[in-house]
Parts: C-alpha cells; sequence; structure tokens
C-alpha cells in the first residue's frame, strides 16, 4: 500500500420501506474465534460525473461503511454472498452483502473479525509484521494472504482457519512499502500475484511472469488488487493517489497472456472515490459483478467505499 502514510434490504423483506438509507447491524452467533463488530452502511451515489464507464458496464449501487474494525481494508474477495477482506492491521473481516430485489447493492451486515496469526498461533504484530494486502480464496476454498513490508505469502487453509504455511512468492526484492498489493485464484490452483510497481506472475510450486509481466504505465498508477475474470483472465485495479487534490482509479481486464485492455472503469472526482485498493469478481447470468473497495488508512478525512457495478458478458467474436 502506498498511501497518505498510506456488503438486500433482503428482496424478501416486507415492503420497500424498509430499505432505509442508513443501516446499523451486529451479528447474530459466531465461531468462538470471531469477534463481531458493528457496521453502519450508507448508501452513497456513483456521483455527477467523474465517471467513465466501458460499454457493457452499469452502475449498481455503493456503500459508504462505517465501524471501529471497519480501516485499511486493503482487499476484497466474495465467497458464496460474504464479503471477505484484510486490513493493514493484520485482521480477517468478514461481512454479509444485502441486495434489493433487482439486485443492486443496499446495504452491508452481520460483520465480524479476527487478528491473522503466525505458524505459531501468535496474533501477529506489529505492522510491520501484519501489514496484510492481498487476499485470495482459491477454489478448494483455501485463503491466501499477502504481507508487505516482511514480504510473504501464507495459505492460512479452508475458511482461514488454519496456522499458516508459507507458499510461492515471486523471487523479486519488493521495496518495503510496495509490495505484492494484487493477489487472486489462478487457473489450475495457482494464484496470480501483482507488484504494486509492477510485474505480474502466476504461481504454483513455484511463480513465472505471466506473458510480457507488465509494469506499470507512465501516468502514475499504481497496481492495487485483483481477481479472477468468470471469461477467463483477471480484472485488476489501478490505482493514482495524490491526496487530497487528485484520487483516480480504473479497472482493465488482465489476459492470461500478460495483456492489459482498455479502461472497464474510470472514476475520478467528484465521482465517489477515495483510495481504492480491493476488488472482488462474482459471475452473474448477464457477465460480472464487480465490488471495488476503498482503504481509507484510518484517516477521518478518508472514506471506506464499496462500489458494485455490473459488467456484460464479452460478446463471442465472429466466426470467420
Amino acid at each position: 500500500m502506498r498511501a497518505a502514510s498510506r456488503l438486500f434490504c433482503a428482496a424478501g423483506l416486507i415492503g420497500a420501506a424498509a430499505c432505509a438509507a442508513m443501516a446499523t447491524s451486529t451479528p447474530g452467533p459466531v465461531a468462538p474465534s470471531d469477534r463481531a463488530i458493528r457496521i453502519e452502511a450508507r448508501r452513497v451515489p456513483l456521483g455527477i460525473g467523474g465517471a467513465t464507464l466501458g460499454p457493457g458496464v452499469t452502475w449498481a449501487g455503493g456503500l459508504v461503511l462505517r465501524g471501529s474494525g471497519l480501516h485499511g481494508l486493503s482487499d476484497l474477495k466474495i465467497d458464496g454472498g460474504r464479503a471477505w477482506g484484510v486490513s493493514d492491521f493484520g485482521q480477517l473481516i468478514r461481512f454479509t452483502l444485502q441486495l434489493d430485489r433487482n439486485g443492486r447493492l443496499v446495504t452491508a451486515d452481520r460483520a465480524v473479525t479476527r487478528p491473522l496469526t503466525g505458524p505459531d498461533g501468535a496474533v501477529l504484530t506489529p505492522k510491520a509484521n501484519a501489514d496484510s494486502e492481498g487476499l485470495a480464496i482459491l477454489p478448494d476454498g483455501t485463503v491466501l494472504v499477502s504481507f508487505e513490508r516482511d514480504h510473504r505469502i501464507w495459505s492460512y487453509g479452508a475458511v482461514a482457519l488454519d496456522r499458516p504455511t508459507a507458499v510461492a512468492r515471486p523471487d523479486t526484492d519488493f521495496p518495503d512499502n510496495e509490495g505484492m498489493e494484487g493477489l487472486a485464484a489462478a487457473p489450475g490452483g495457482g494464484w496470480l500475484v501483482l507488484g504494486e510497481g509492477g510485474g505480474a506472475w502466476v504461481c504454483h510450486a513455484a511463480c513465472a511472469p505471466l506473458g510480457a509481466a507488465p509494469v506499470m504505465p507512465a501516468d502514475g498508477f499504481r497496481f492495487t488488487g485483483a481477481d479472477i475474470d468468470p471469461a477467463g483472465g483477471w480484472f485488476v485495479v489501478e490505482r493514482y493517489y495524490r491526496p487530497p487534490l487528485d484520487m483516480r482509479v480504473r479497472v482493465r481486464r488482465l489476459s492470461a497472456d500478460g495483456v492489459l485492455s482498455d479502461p472497464v472503469i474510470q472514476l475520478r472526482p467528484p465521482a465517489s472515490i477515495d483510495n481504492f485498493e480491493g476488488i472482488a469478481a462474482v459471475a452473474t447470468t448477464t457477465g460480472t459483478r464487480l465490488y471495488l473497495l476503498s482503504d481509507d488508512n484510518a484517516n477521518a478525512l478518508q472514506k471506506t467505499l464499496l462500489l458494485a457495478f455490473d459488467v456484460a458478458a464479452p460478446t463471442p467474436a465472429p466466426r470467420p
């Protein structure tokens, strides 16, 4: 992470009036290893101006999330309607996304958190040892977390209940605070790794560069997140962050041979914008639902934003 220092009202609810502009909740009973945290979700608009959506992309709702355990969120993945996130402070956070009858994001609830631990079972401290930046959930349920400063990728097993074990990471000397920001599942049980300052690798027992191993363009954008594209390849987040006057983000596709597409989504002020680092892609009947999550850096002047977009399935190429 490089920044300032650096999810219906259910469709089954009776009456649309039950969907308030703001919702707060605490979860019911949770596993002993989890701690319930209060989550406040207030709807936000995309904003008038500042958003450029590519062909087939539509706005599907947005939230600003508030709560004592919802700061510094660095990545996002969705597993069965449950959102998973990790934070700069070594926390694993989960909450439930709620959609209205039209599938638009309207609130989030039932949030829990627990600290990430080391191989010895001890809670990770201090921040330099606990700075989790990337999150991937593999097809078998294995949860991977990447850390920066002490650059490493750990597997926490299925549902993140195991003591972690180290897995393959790129053999690259990452800068102290510009490490493995993007982490996502890859075909064949592997994982994609993106370096904040550039570079892409696919890892299994070892890591190999992805195609041409894309480097970041010269316009100041940096890789901050990735998730697997149900149509093939990945969606990646690129952030330009020069607060307080200039914050921008764009989403592009990354092909299996390392080619970046034109932007699918571009946001800049006055659109709803902050320090976007997390992305989750969920297959739908018409294409893909994308969620973008921002890291507020535990700064009172910033926001934890969760934005939703629907991306239509690519049109098949005509047969020759």
